[in-house]
């Protein structure tokens, strides 16, 4: 068990792959109002 295992977490850092033992981070997505900059106000 160790970088060759392709299992465990220093084995998938190791082969640079993602799966159950080490996940992706979730990037925060912007609301779509912020992102088409609507003025709201009236």
């Amino acid at each position: 068990m160790g970088k060759g295992d392709k299992k465990t977490k220093r084995g998938k850092i190791s082969r640079g792959s993602y799966g159950v033992r080490r996940r992706r981070k979730i990037k925060k997505q912007t609301p779509v109002e912020e992102r088409i900059s609507v003025d709201t106000k009236k």
